[in-house]
């Protein structure tokens, strides 16, 4: 295989997941501060936004797990831990994918330009936190929701409270999808003194888990309340408790391919949030 090929592989866009879990909520925030109608230039900044950042994640991650992904079952043919690509290669790849994703931003206001270096800050440090707490998923929540209030900035100049209500939503949300996938690791985990919230919750992860999603939808519904969203917009939310009802019958038994597909079912939870609030939108534009 060509060594670009294996730079596909060290960004992951072979497994678009990550994507997806990181652009839903940036366009819940960028919808609902455009009143359903986002700058086409913001919207274009934040969505090449999403791809390079979460790129630069996957192969920060990889450097920062470089001695413990070849320990992993799941993580050992990676291309860093199978060393196919270099330390330093994995490093300059990073500095790129960043620096592009910067220009980009150079497109927009003061504001936004000074909340991304927050988010370049939580993209470099979030893959070391699993060796200082059990709750990596609460910091990746912030890094993965940091969009939100860059995306009101953007839109608006400035960031509103309810920007932050969504924002926690999204900690909440993160936490409790990453949580499935870290129990897919758990066993492996416990061997190498890797920590997460799958190993703090222990017995108790499926209700936590369901409890942070009841909470997720929560906020969502008073987000509405407050924004006077319609029933359509309720409808996504109903949606969205049929997800988590059909993630917590796959992760009954908590077998780790089943915690998977569980984990992987959330890129349609954010869909159908995201369906709902521009649903919302479009039929108030025909009334």
């Amino acid at each position: 295989m060509s060594q670009f090929y294996q730079y596909i592989l060290l960004m992951r866009l072979n497994r678009p997941i990550g994507i997806y879990l990181l652009l839903w909520p940036t366009l819940w925030g960028l919808w609902i501060a455009g009143n359903g109608y986002p700058d086409i230039q913001v919207t274009i900044v934040f969505v090449l936004g999403v791809i390079l950042m979460r790129s630069a994640g996957c192969v920060i991650n990889d450097y920062a797990d470089r001695n413990i992904d070849p320990h992993v079952s799941r993580t050992n043919d990676r291309p860093l831990a199978a060393k196919r690509v270099t330390e330093s290669e994995a490093l300059i790849l990073f500095v790129v994918l960043c620096l592009t994703a910067f220009g980009l931003v150079l497109l927009m206001n003061f504001l936004t330009i000074i909340l991304s270096m927050i988010a370049v800050f939580l993209a470099i440090t979030y893959p070391f936190m699993k060796r200082y707490t059990h709750l990596p998923q609460a910091y990746l929540g912030m890094a993965f929701g940091w969009s939100i209030p860059m995306a009101f900035a953007a839109q608006t100049g400035t960031v509103p409270v309810l920007a932050w209500w969504l924002f926690a939503a999204n900690i909440l949300w993160t936490v409790a999808y990453d949580t499935l996938y870290a129990m897919v690791d758990r066993e492996d985990d416990l061997v190498i003194g890797v920590k997460s919230t799958a190993i703090l919750f222990g017995k108790a992860d499926k209700v936590i888990v369901a409890s942070l999603h009841i909470g997720v939808l929560a906020i969502l519904f008073w987000i509405g309340q407050q924004l006077q969203f319609n029933y359509l917009y309720n409808l996504g939310l109903l949606g969205g408790l049929g997800l988590i009802i059909y993630q917590q019958w796959l992760i009954k038994g908590r077998k780790p391919t089943q915690c998977l597909q569980a984990f992987l079912n959330n890129h349609w939870f954010g869909a159908v949030i995201f369906i709902g609030i521009a649903a919302h939108y479009y039929s108030n534009s025909l009334l």
